[in-house]
């Protein structure tokens, strides 16, 4: 059984391997290499069951994958704005677990008084920015060669949405 919950500071470990397991693949984030539970403290805490949640879902208990709402440029004007981030454990992936995250987190936006989503994805992540645009997000800026993973350069793409 699927369940979503808000993260606790014991989670933090699995929140942080999950994110881990995305490095090597070069297609999810722009760490290099991995980072420690130490150093994702104030990350963590920067999130807010009412303001900027972050979720752990739960398949029969055990964490299989966690999504987070970041603040947009932090500052108050763009209170209303959300960076949404997903990320499944690889044992998870491809099973539309990332398509039932997004689901829940625009449907709670209202209460998190969230006007837009937005996604910063690899424009080589097609998988993400099909996920995305199945749920009417769009191209609202590209940003190429911004990135380099290994010697080659990566074009970003952010992807928005206005859901109220």
């Amino acid at each position: 059984m699927i369940t979503i919950r808000d993260a606790e500071l014991i989670d933090l470990p699995v929140i942080i391997d999950i994110y881990n397991s995305t490095i090597s693949g070069r297609m999810v984030t722009a760490d290099l290499e991995p980072v420690s539970v130490e150093s994702r403290i104030p990350w963590f805490n920067e999130h807010s069951p009412s303001f900027r949640p972050l979720w752990v879902v739960e398949d029969d208990g055990t964490i299989c994958g966690w999504i987070s709402f970041q603040s947009f440029y932090g500052r108050p004007a763009y209170n209303g704005t959300a960076e949404v981030s997903i990320y499944l454990h690889p044992d998870f992936r491809g099973k539309k677990l990332g398509k039932y995250l997004l689901e829940k987190a625009i449907e709670a936006c209202p209460d998190l008084k969230i006007k837009t989503l937005l996604g910063f994805i690899f424009a080589h992540n097609e998988p993400s920015i099909k996920l995305f645009t199945r749920f009417g997000f769009e191209k609202w800026a590209h940003l190429p060669k911004i990135a380099e993973l290994d010697g080659i350069e990566r074009d970003l793409v952010i992807l928005g949405k206005r859901v109220l």
